[in-house]
C-alpha cells in the first residue's frame, strides 16, 4: 500500500473513532451505480449485476460503522473490511473513492494497462483495499484469521467479509465458519450478498442453500437477516453487532442481482454481459430518474 508521508503520524492505540455518517444515503447509492455504469462501459468489462447488489451494503458499511483514519489507512487498530467476491471491486473501488481513500479521478485507469485497479482487488495497490480476491473462497477464512489475530494482540480490530451466496458453495468457507464458531470470534462479521444468483444460473438451481441461517447457527453462529438495499435497516443492525458477545455474527442480505436498473435486476447472466451503448443509455436514464 503506498502510503504519504502524513499517513506516518502516530495514532493512540485503541483510539480510533467510527467515520463520519455519510449524507442521504439513497442518493450516494444512485451515484456509485452510475459511476459502476460508466466505467463498465468504458472499460468493457462485465460483473455490473454483481457490483449493484452490493452497492447499498457498502453504502451501510461505510456509514459511520467501519472505523478507519484516513490520514493513515495502515493503521494497526483500524477495522479489516474484506471483498471477498472480488469480481464485484468496482463497486468497493468507487465507494472508497467517495470515501475519500484515494482521488475519484483515479477511477478512470480502471483495468487500464498498468493500473492499480485490476478487475479484482490486489492488496497494496490502493488504500481500502485488504485482500488479494478473485478465486472464491477465501475471504472468510482470512477474515477469520484476521479477527483471531487481533483477539491475541488484544486490539480493538474487527473484521468484516463480504461473500456472495455461490460462493458458499466452496467447502474452504465451511472449514472457516467451523474454525470461527469454535473460537467464538465476536469481532468478526460475515455479510452474504444473498442475491440468489451466481455464475451459471439462479443459485437454488446450481446448489440450494437452504436452510441457510440454520446452517449458520449449527456452527455456532449468531444470524440476522435484512433487506440488503435498506439502509436504515442496515445501519440500524451494524449498531447492535456483535449480535451475542460470544460468538461471531453472519448477515444474510437479501439483494437483487442487477439492483437499479429494470432490465439488470433478477437476471443472472448480468453475472457476466458487458454493456453496451443501449445498456449505458438506457441504465443512466433509469439511474437518473
Amino acid at each position: 500500500m503506498k502510503i504519504s508521508q502524513r499517513s506516518q503520524l502516530p495514532l493512540k492505540r485503541g483510539s480510533l473513532p467510527q467515520s463520519a455518517p455519510l449524507k442521504n444515503l439513497p442518493e450516494v447509492a444512485t451515484q456509485i451505480r452510475r459511476d459502476i455504469l460508466e466505467i463498465s462501459y468504458r472499460a468493457r468489462t462485465g460483473h455490473v449485476g454483481s457490483a449493484f447488489s452490493i452497492v447499498d451494503i457498502l453504502v451501510a458499511l461505510y456509514n459511520g460503522f467501519l472505523r478507519f483514519p484516513l490520514e493513515r489507512p495502515d493503521h494497526p487498530d483500524r477495522d479489516r473490511f474484506l471483498l471477498s467476491k472480488g469480481h464485484a471491486v468496482l463497486a468497493l473501488y468507487v465507494a472508497l473513492a467517495h470515501r475519500g481513500f484515494f482521488r475519484k479521478e483515479k477511477l478512470n485507469e480502471f483495468v487500464q494497462d498498468g493500473s492499480e485497479l485490476a478487475g479484482h482487488p490486489e492488496i497494496q495497490c490502493v488504500p481500502g483495499v485488504e485482500i488479494s480476491s478473485g478465486s472464491l473462497g477465501h475471504g472468510l477464512s482470512l477474515g477469520a484469521g484476521m479477527a483471531f489475530a487481533a483477539r491475541l494482540d488484544k486490539r480493538p480490530t474487527r473484521a468484516v467479509v463480504l461473500l456472495s451466496d455461490g460462493e458458499c458453495n466452496e467447502g474452504s468457507i465451511w472449514e472457516a465458519i467451523h474454525f470461527a464458531g469454535h473460537h467464538k470470534l465476536a469481532n468478526l462479521t460475515a455479510i452474504v450478498d444473498y442475491n440468489k444468483s451466481q455464475a451459471l444460473g439462479p443459485t437454488k438451481d446450481v446448489l440450494d442453500l437452504e436452510p441457510f441461517a440454520d446452517k449458520w447457527q449449527s456452527f455456532g453462529w449468531a444470524v440476522a437477516q435484512v433487506d440488503g438495499h435498506d439502509h436504515q435497516k442496515m445501519t440500524a443492525l451494524f449498531k447492535t453487532l456483535p449480535l451475542e458477545k460470544d460468538k461471531p455474527t453472519v448477515i444474510i442480505a437479501h439483494t437483487v442481482m442487477g439492483k437499479g436498473v429494470s432490465f439488470m435486476e433478477g437476471d443472472w447472466t448480468w453475472h457476466y454481459h458487458t454493456p453496451t451503448e443501449q445498456h449505458l443509455n438506457k441504465g443512466l436514464e433509469e439511474l437518473n430518474a
